[in-house]
């Protein structure tokens, strides 16, 4: 019997898909699946996608994408971190769309096809603010005066990406639409990809011919401050190995950074950092048990995690804990480490069993 079982719900992710598919009317809707599905499996994730009716993939590397190529045939597959020089022949070769940022991705993308003899597809991508990848406010008029600049590439969409559409109230929402339609307007005419997770919940105006969500697939929630629409496809349960009876005034794991105000039982769970569960969850995350909250103490260490089990008496060797449930969403692990859903989700590691449950 495995110690930490991470559990994947296909069936939520796949209903997740629907639902964004029901929000966004004004074309389909694609799966982002870098960073391994962030977290959860892409070689699981993505067939169960495509046997849903996805037909429009991303991820972040050439690599990631060879890895699912055959589990998704004859879907789009686009690579969003743009070409590498070396990586032109594999995506020629896997029918690969690259995403290209630059004037010189565009060139070396041209001249691929002209060593082909034949249009290759790819995806502009428009920078309108996030000023990573992406080209540049200059870089459209630029490629719009030159005749033939895009000549052998089959421009598939021409994207962006948006900057602030968790919070529907930033202005940057509206600048970023205005800057996009500008630069689109200047460019050949190609269908249009906007919406991120968020910016599918921002209204009509931010529809276009390709959303592309990644964090909402996974359950992430899409709309801080109101509930969460998604299904959480995902948890993470822990056997406790020993309980230990802890003296008032003792310490607990390493500097001993809680102390026993009571007289307590701390129980240890096989989960670290090593495993994602973040050492910055310390002293402030809870578990679950019989669907009572049980609250982390001490430190997070590389391979283990302590749990005051005082109020659960019930509780023992043996039995579980939900790190990751209802009580414990990526959500909520972010909000009380500092950081957001995706990094609670992308850092979960290799050492669990995983199981997936799909019909």
């Amino acid at each position: 019997m495995p110690a930490a079982i991470l559990e994947i719900d296909l069936d939520a992710i796949a209903a997740n898909w629907r639902l964004l598919c029901a929000r966004h009317p004004s074309g389909p809707v694609a799966a982002v699946v870098k960073a391994d599905a962030y977290g959860l499996g892409a070689a699981a994730v993505a067939p169960r996608l495509f046997r849903e009716g996805c037909r429009h993939f991303f991820t972040a590397h050439v690599e990631e994408a060879l890895a699912i190529r055959d589990l998704v045939p004859g879907a789009m597959l686009a690579v969003l971190n743009g070409l590498l020089p070396e990586a032109a022949s594999d995506c020629v070769a896997q029918g690969l769309v690259p995403v290209l940022g630059s004037r010189a991705e565009i060139a070396a993308w041209r001249d691929e096809a002209a060593r082909c003899g034949r249009a290759l597809p790819a995806i502009l991508h428009v920078d309108t603010g996030m000023n990573r990848l992406g080209l540049s406010h200059g870089d459209v008029p630029a490629l719009a005066a030159e005749p033939g600049v895009l000549a052998g590439i089959d421009v598939l969409y021409v994207m962006t990406h948006l900057v602030a559409a968790e919070c529907p109230a930033d202005p940057a929402n509206a600048r970023q639409r205005r800057r996009f339609a500008r630069a689109c307007a200047a460019l050949p005419p190609a269908p249009r990809s906007i919406a991120n997770s968020s910016g599918i919940f921002l209204g009509p105006e931010f529809g276009s011919d390709l959303a592309r969500p990644g964090a909402a697939l996974y359950g992430v929630n899409p709309t801080p401050g109101s509930a969460n629409p998604m299904r959480l496809p995902v948890s993470l349960r822990a056997r406790i190995l020993q309980v230990h009876d802890v003296s008032p005034g003792e310490g607990v794991g390493y500097n001993a950074t809680w102390t026993a105000a009571r007289p307590s039982r701390i129980g240890t769970v096989a989960v670290g950092y090593a495993d994602g569960y973040l050492r910055a969850l310390s002293g402030v995350a809870q578990a679950g048990f019989d669907g009572r909250p049980v609250p982390l103490v001490g430190r997070v260490s590389m391979d283990l995690a302590t749990f005051d089990l005082t109020d659960h008496p019930a509780a023992g060797p043996g039995d579980w804990l939900d790190l990751i449930g209802p009580l414990a969403t990526p959500d909520d692990l972010a909000a009380r480490a500092g950081t957001n859903g995706y990094e609670i989700l992308t850092s979960l590691g290799r050492r669990y069993h995983r199981r997936y449950r799909s019909r």
